[in-house]
């Protein structure tokens, strides 16, 4: 199973990751050019290094994730969300397109919703399924992916 994560990793990095880490790296560092908005723009790094490497990883609600979460994650959303969002549901309608590219459009387009909403997340490694009936569902007990 891992080395079909792996390989599903390595075609998404070299048919889109690298664009959308990218992506994440620029809003990092244009939110790091303010003293006020370096937690975004640390919330960005940590994204991009989520979408160059997204097979095999979820996103989880973090522990004591409060109101600041809220409304960091509201002017998250008006500053960089929505274009980051909209970035991954282009990529995923154009990847449906193909029967070979579903499974990265899954992708992208639960990579929108994290890219929309990201403060309050942990990202965590999946547990692998124990058969294809539970592909795609599990969590390693919230065990956070350094």
């Amino acid at each position: 199973m891992d080395a079909l994560r792996t390989l599903l990793n390595l075609v998404w990095l070299v048919l889109q990751g690298w664009l959308l880490a990218l992506a994440y790296v620029l809003a990092g560092v244009i939110a790091c050019l303010l003293v006020v908005t370096i937690p975004f723009g640390i919330v960005a790094f940590r994204l991009a290094g989520f979408v160059v490497w997204p097979f095999g990883r979820t996103t989880v609600r973090a522990p004591g994730a409060g109101v600041a979460s809220a409304v960091g994650n509201l002017v998250w959303f008006l500053v960089a969300g929505w274009w980051l969002a909209l970035i991954h549901v282009v990529a995923g309608i154009g990847f449906c397109l193909t029967v070979i590219g579903i499974p990265f459009g899954i992708a992208s387009f639960k990579l929108a919703a994290v890219g929309l909403f990201p403060l309050g997340k942990r990202v965590v490694e999946t547990a692998p399924p124990r058969n294809w009936v539970h592909a795609g569902s599990g969590v390693v007990h919230g065990a956070p992916v350094r």
